[in-house]
């Protein structure tokens, strides 16, 4: 084999160890990302409210470049923030609550799973923090079931919009300037302006 053969194989062999060191790598990154406890003094990264004041499933997830993770009051807000044009390049690991193992007022953080993975209901009757939000679930089949309970459309992560955010609206919310949900006077801005949808269900229903 001649030497220029030798070096150019040679040269192949580096780089096909670097990209495999670089596609082993991101794995490891990913498993170090994993869903945090909401301790009490927690607020929401979108609006900013105490996190555990408010009933309902919350969100958290990891951006690129972030060690720390950001939490949500609701999936409302987490899908309202993560949904951003800005924001969707640089979201990594979400995770919200499997309301199938928890209960509607105080979510269990020992429930959270992936929210890429999960089963969201959509338009149910069942509120979270600010009003109307998004209810998550691990299996279809529970969120089938809270859907048969409390109404509500069943999906997927990736069916989740701006636009289906700013369509929610509880009994009794109605809507102020700019799109904005208002509730017992409060307003919370809709996706077009802010909030995103919540996930919840309970088991003890």
């Amino acid at each position: 084999m001649s030497m220029i053969n030798r070096k150019v194989m040679t040269l192949c062999a580096g780089l096909l160890l670097v990209v495999l060191v670089g596609c082993n790598q991101e794995p490891e990154h990913s498993a170090m990302q994993h869903a945090m406890p909401i301790e009490a003094g927690d607020t929401c990264h979108l609006c900013g409210m105490i996190i555990r004041n408010h009933p309902g499933p919350k969100g958290e997830l990891y951006v690129n470049g972030s060690p720390s993770i950001k939490r949500f009051c609701s999936t409302r807000d987490l899908f309202s923030w993560l949904l951003q044009p800005e924001n969707q390049p640089n979201v990594q690991t979400v995770f919200v609550h499997d309301m199938a193992k928890s209960s509607w007022e105080t979510p269990d953080d020992n429930a959270f799973i992936e929210a890429k993975d999960a089963w969201f209901v959509a338009g149910s009757s069942k509120s979270g923090a600010m009003g109307a939000t998004l209810s998550s679930f691990a299996s279809e089949g529970d969120a089938t079931a809270f859907a048969r309970d409390f109404g509500g459309e069943v999906l997927r992560f990736e069916s989740v919009t701006l636009e289906l955010l700013g369509s929610l609206a509880m009994p009794g919310e109605g809507r102020g300037m700019h799109g904005m949900v208002m509730k017992h006077g409060a307003e919370h801005s809709t996706m077009k302006d802010m909030p995103a949808a919540d996930t919840s269900h309970t088991m003890n229903h």
